[in-house]
């Protein structure tokens, strides 16, 4: 039985809780985060190929050596000597340029499923392994769920899964750029540091009040995203235990404990912005949903 094709869906992420806790003596920025997937998904479907292409409908993200798919490909091939190649079609739903790991999912989810397509049998710390070598969120996005993860996105601790909530996002006009957030938060600083032991703590003790009492994003000071106060605003008007930046932004979500308060949010902002979403948490990562087994004679 031979796999010819398989679809898997990638969640987006949510920060959270996101600190700046220092210098790493590599000069990258030392982090403390708490991580959560959600039920936004990027779609992604491998197709057994001699040759390596990209597809991304209706997408204006480049498609060059650079794009994130591109790269896990590349790298899982090297990593099992398979002499084979893959056509990839990916129908991206999270948005670009919005601290939402939308790349680092697409490639996440490309090393599921090249390893389900393949049957290469690679561990998920080997998948991890390979993963970090392309971004810094891939890792999480291949184990996906609560994790609370430091250092530069290397270190991650998964936590269980958060309190039941609703998650309203919005999608700003325009986005944002990692490293000039990262470059502005040196120059600038933050006043806002939150406490990811204590969120930590709160989602162990399944407090979702206090998981939101410890949010906090420190790079949202200085991400230049001017709407993100706007919308903030907005989804607490609406009954938003918190509402804050997610990553380097721009994507601003509210979580809410209430479904119909999360629907009335969710309307009040569609209004002004065309990418709003309602989610859920998720508790993993990449998941394979399409298997097309073909059985092929002996030649």
């Amino acid at each position: 039985m031979l796999k010819r094709s398989v679809t898997v869906l990638a969640p987006a992420k949510l920060n959270l809780s996101l600190d700046v806790v220092g210098t790493l003596p590599n000069g990258y920025h030392d982090l403390d985060m708490v991580m959560q997937t959600i039920d936004l998904y990027e779609k992604i479907t491998l197709r057994r190929s001699n040759g390596l292409s990209l597809t991304l409908p209706g997408s204006f993200v480049p498609v060059n050596d650079k794009n994130t798919a591109i790269k896990a490909a590349v790298a899982f091939f090297r990593y099992t000597g398979l002499l084979a190649g893959v056509d990839m079609t990916i129908y991206k739903r999270v948005p670009v340029r919005a601290g939402m790991a939308g790349g680092s999912a697409d490639a996440a989810g490309v090393l599921v499923g090249l390893n389900e397509l393949y049957d290469a049998h690679l561990s998920m710390s080997e998948l991890c392994a390979i993963g970090a070598g392309i971004g810094a969120d891939v890792p999480f996005a291949l184990l996906g769920g609560t994790c609370r993860v430091r250092g530069v996105g290397d270190l991650m601790k998964a936590l269980p899964p958060c309190p039941a909530c609703w998650f309203v996002v919005a999608m700003p006009s325009v986005g944002v750029s990692t490293p000039e957030a990262f470059a502005r938060y040196d120059t600038m600083g933050s006043p806002v540091h939150p406490d990811c032991e204590a969120q930590e703590q709160a989602i162990r003790a399944e407090d979702l009040a206090a998981v939101c009492a410890a949010a906090g994003n420190a790079l949202e000071h200085c991400s230049g995203a001017e709407e993100t106060p706007s919308i903030c605003a907005i989804l607490r008007e609406n009954g938003a235990l918190t509402a804050q930046m997610t990553g380097s932004g721009a994507a601003v979500f509210g979580v809410f404990d209430d479904e119909t308060a999360a629907r009335a949010a969710l309307a009040a902002l569609r209004p002004s912005y065309r990418q709003c979403y309602l989610c859920r948490p998720t508790h993993g990562g990449p998941r394979v949903t399409v298997r097309r087994p073909m059985f092929e004679k002996n030649s």
